[in-house]
């Protein structure tokens, strides 16, 4: 008989692997195309990087089981919106003249899954 040790749960990084995919494949079936994935500089790290139409879009990612304690969404906290907005700005120096873009958010809260545009970050 199998026991609560036997049963193998999926890591917390496969399970956020696996949201990201279902959240690329969401966003390229809206008619985003995809810049980079995972950008990672000493600032943090940002999910996905895409275009819409002529906005550069900075994607962060956030999974759930359900939406208790919050959910998803209310992860997002002052210090990952500010690892988010460094990053951002790290990634836009490539740039000669940097492009409008904006900041999204995809929360999955099990298999419900939320895409909000044009995010307010609240720490700069």
């Amino acid at each position: 008989m199998a026991t609560r040790h036997d049963i193998q749960r999926p890591s917390a990084v496969s399970l956020g692997r696996d949201a990201e995919v279902r959240a690329l494949t969401f966003l390229l079936q809206q008619g985003l195309t995809l810049i980079e994935k995972n950008f990672r500089c000493r600032a943090g790290e940002i999910d996905l990087i895409m275009r819409d139409v002529q906005t550069l879009v900075f994607i962060e990612v956030r999974s759930r089981k359900n939406q208790q304690f919050g959910g998803a969404a209310a992860s997002v906290g002052p210090v990952k919106q500010q690892r988010l907005w460094r990053s951002a700005s790290l990634y836009l120096l490539k740039f000669p003249k940097p492009p409008a873009c904006r900041f999204d958010l995809v929360a999955i809260d099990g298999n419900d899954l939320r895409w909000m545009k044009n995010i307010r970050l609240s720490a700069r």
